[in-house]
């Protein structure tokens, strides 16, 4: 069975088209690798032995989009391709609409041409803005605090739309939390362009020397210790969540919306201190004043995805950290 694997070169997307290999699936990866490197996918087929076809393609480029769909009886999509920097996307908010919204449409419109109607699709927590109540439900209020995740909830109200006039359709929105780690060969990882925007590949370049300290946004919350509380979720976890979302849509379920979180928050300093023994060495950090619109608290209810896709997460805190670090510690400079 080909699945086609949108952003496939990318941190979620290169775990995914891992796992997929292992689960038995054809794979065709189609990535711009304006922020991936192509040798992830080489090293995903180091590890698993396994092949899969690779085409340099950007989804605005529908010519070529196109034949791929005409080279490939393509029987479900994993669309993961977009720009993904929440601070990077309030500075160009356009290129962030056209590049994800516009992308996402155009893959949409080959996909409905050559009658491939199964995606899912990587959503994000980010949908459900600033948080009120914990933990957060798929029936949670849905509002947004930048373009990115602007572009996220508009690519949902697409697909909803689309649902509703085609219900052939089988869609599965995946909101994920906060995903980290890394596959446990050490071999593939979060390798970010420039400065990290998220708190585990900062932490784990600081740990390796790249940068002096960690900025910690906040030590005033009412949490525990002051620090913002999250949901982080193993990067492992988070793609075996994408294989059954995939098995799911196999029973023609409709249009499917799922958290993948943890059920647990941990706060920036616990992530800090789960770090530190893992690196086994201490981790400098500076408290900065809060950053507007962060919460103080938000962790996801997985119960729905425990229910319907029977997909529980496995990986602790731990886990996290010690993946994290044997990825930095052997790749200093990532795939470079």
């Amino acid at each position: 069975m080909n699945i086609l694997v949108t952003g496939g070169a990318g941190y979620i997307g290169s775990h995914t088209c891992l796992e997929l290999l292992q689960a038995g699936y054809e794979i065709i990866v189609v990535d711009n690798l304006c922020n991936s490197k192509e040798e992830s996918l080489r090293r995903v087929q180091e590890i698993t032995d396994k092949k899969l076809k690779f085409y340099k393609v950007d989804l605005l480029d529908r010519d070529h989009l196109e034949n791929v769909f005409e080279n490939y009886p393509i029987h479900s999509v994993i669309h993961f391709a977009g720009l993904k920097a929440m601070g990077e996307s309030v500075n160009i908010p356009l290129e962030y609409f056209h590049n994800n919204v516009s992308g996402t449409l155009n893959l949409l419109q080959v996909m409905k041409k050559h009658k491939v109607r199964n995606i899912v699709f990587s959503s994000t927590a980010g949908v459900y803005g600033e948080v009120k109540t914990v933990p957060i439900t798929e029936e949670s209020p849905l509002s947004v605090l930048n373009p990115y995740s602007r572009t996220k909830l508009m690519i949902e109200d697409i697909l909803r739309d689309l649902y509703i006039a085609e219900p052939q359709w089988n869609i599965a929105l995946l909101r994920y939390f906060n995903p980290v780690g890394a596959h446990t060969s050490g071999r593939i990882g979060e390798d970010p362009n420039g400065v990290p925007n998220n708190l585990m590949p900062y932490v784990a370049q600081v740990a390796v020397g790249k940068w002096p300290f960690v900025r910690i946004w906040g030590n005033d919350y009412p949490t525990p210790d002051g620090t913002g509380v999250r949901d982080y979720i193993h990067i492992m976890d988070l793609v075996n969540g994408h294989v059954k979302a995939l098995e799911k849509l196999h029973t023609n379920p409709g249009l499917v919306t799922y958290n993948l979180g943890t059920g647990r928050g941990y706060s920036v300093m616990e992530v800090i201190s789960a770090f530190e023994k893992a690196c086994q060495h201490k981790i400098p950090y500076q408290i900065m004043s809060r950053r507007p619109g962060d919460a103080a608290i938000s962790y996801a209810d997985p119960t729905k995805a425990n229910r319907e896709l029977k997909w529980f997460a496995q990986y602790t805190m731990e886990d996290m950290c010690m993946d994290a670090w044997r990825w930095q510690s052997q790749n200093p400079n990532g795939f470079s």
